[in-house]
């Protein structure tokens, strides 16, 4: 059922060109977390005035992150703590509710209204905090 769900959240709202590997959630986070990355990559570009500022991309943005944010916590179940060089760090299974919090935040951040830069410029700011959380919280730093 939780799978059903998370697929419909993807498919719904801008990962339908992820290829998910169905039966594995190693596989299936790795690409979400790989197009995740290139939505922050555009936005940090747009930020950065590297390609210039548009209003629906923006929004697609913060669109495909808060996509993530609502199926990571789905992305972890138990038995795929190891494996296909995963960087997920043990603080995932062992604190679900700081996990889940992290997630929640960066739900609700990356859903904030934006209708020009300066409230992207907010949005995203916020939204790639949460994400710095997690990443510094619950992912093991690759050598």
């Amino acid at each position: 059922m939780k799978r059903a769900i998370i697929m419909g959240i993807i498919i719904s709202t801008g990962f339908a060109g992820v290829a998910l590997g169905g039966d594995n959630p190693i596989a299936d986070r790795k690409a979400i977390m790989k197009n995740t990355g290139a939505a922050a990559d555009a936005g940090g570009a747009m930020l950065k005035g590297e390609v210039e500022f548009n209003l629906a991309a923006a929004q697609l943005i913060l669109r495909t992150m808060n996509s993530t944010a609502h199926a990571v916590t789905y992305l972890f179940p138990e038995g795929s703590e190891t494996g296909m060089e995963t960087t997920a760090a043990p603080s995932i299974w062992s604190d679900p509710a700081g996990f889940q919090a992290i997630a929640d935040k960066m739900a609700a951040d990356s859903s904030a209204k934006v209708t020009d830069m300066d409230s992207f410029k907010a949005a995203f700011g916020a939204t790639t905090a949460s994400c710095g959380a997690c990443h510094q919280g619950y992912r093991i730093k690759k050598n």
